[in-house]
């Protein structure tokens, strides 16, 4: 997703992590990463835009307000939760409460955030019939650690099913007492959920601290909140997975949010078969869409759902969104054709 200030595939390769093996980013070249910018409106608030890049990506905040300080008050205030939140989240780091779920299989003291998001986890692989699983951490290692030089993954089928053993949520425990894991080897990635929760987070304390009129994107997750002008929602231009220019769809928010999942940024192998979103049933990188966009109340929902929807078969995205209360969804296919749930094009209006 695109703004007329930022183009994210150009950003990110402008820091030369675009491409096979692009999953995470060092740390010195996310800590240099700061850009701020102001301006007096027309209307005559200012407006306030910082970019960082956090959780892997860049995070780009526009904060509106009559005054430029408060502006640039709330923004610092919103980065904060961000690195927060994102110490408690982070599988990269060793010492994150998620890396240690991870490395030991049990969690106490759980922070209540992680609960919660733990606890939605589980929720929407319900909802969506398995298909967002966050257990689908040995996938992915698996994946990883399969790649040769070229860009050649050797699996065995010894190797497929015990990674596909490991990917489980009903073997999560989540109690009054923490979080364990039934099976020995079993991991999360909250990935696909986590970041839009943050994102969540971060729009509340903006609006908490007087910036109603704000719109926060975390590379592609984005909650719009209150108007970019009198009278004006927020424009968001969906980008072109294949990176050709152009837009499959531009859209207009208001106190929303959008997130899209796709495969076409970060692969494991040369072929770009294999990318980091997983069938966490069939252990295989989803083929038939390139990219699934969903509109939803809040990123966390969807986020969700549009790693749900692209793991399904085009139209059983499009109908599992279409099922969901105040959510929607642009699928892009593999042939270029775009699927959308019955009530997209309202969103197009001005």
């Amino acid at each position: 997703m695109q703004n007329k200030r930022f183009t994210r595939r150009a950003f990110m390769r402008s820091l030369g992590i675009v491409g096979l093996g692009a999953a995470l980013t060092p740390a010195p070249v996310a800590a240099a990463v700061r850009m701020t910018d102001s301006r007096k409106l027309s209307d005559n608030r200012f407006e306030v835009c910082e970019t960082r890049f956090l959780m892997g990506t860049f995070v780009a905040i526009t904060a509106l307000h009559e005054s430029r300080d408060a502006a640039k008050e709330a923004t610092a205030r919103a980065f904060g939760e961000i690195e927060r939140l994102s110490a408690i989240f982070d599988r990269h780091k060793g010492d994150t409460p998620v890396s240690v779920l991870n490395a030991t299989g049990r969690l106490s003291d759980v922070a209540p955030e992680l609960r919660s998001v733990m606890e939605k986890a589980v929720i929407f692989n319900r909802r969506s019939g398995g298909a967002f699983d966050s257990t689908v951490l040995p996938l992915v290692e698996m994946l990883k650690g399969h790649a040769d030089a070229d860009g050649r993954i050797n699996l065995s089928e010894k190797d497929m099913k015990d990674a596909l053993g490991l990917v489980d949520t009903e073997a999560v425990r989540i109690s009054d007492n923490g979080i364990r894991f039934d099976k020995q080897g079993m991991g999360v990635t909250l990935d696909g959920i986590g970041k839009g929760y943050i994102v969540d987070r971060a729009s509340d304390v903006l609006a908490a601290n007087g910036v109603v009129d704000h719109l926060v994107n975390a590379g592609g997750d984005i909650r719009a909140r209150g108007e970019r002008a009198p009278g004006k929602a927020w424009k968001i231009a969906i980008e072109d997975p294949a990176g050709k220019g152009g837009y499959p769809s531009v859209i207009h928010l208001r106190d929303a949010a959008v997130a899209t999942s796709g495969g076409y940024e970060v692969y494991y192998d040369a072929n770009r078969t294999h990318h980091h979103v997983i069938n966490p049933r069939t252990a295989h990188s989803p083929t038939q869409s390139v990219s699934v966009s969903v509109t939803a109340p809040t990123v966390m929902q969807a986020d969700a759902l549009s790693t749900s929807a692209f793991v399904m078969p085009p139209k059983d995205g499009v109908h599992f969104v279409d099922a969901q209360p105040g959510s929607d969804c642009l699928i892009v296919g593999k042939s270029g054709a775009n699927v959308t749930t019955r009530r997209w094009s309202r969103l197009s209006r001005t």
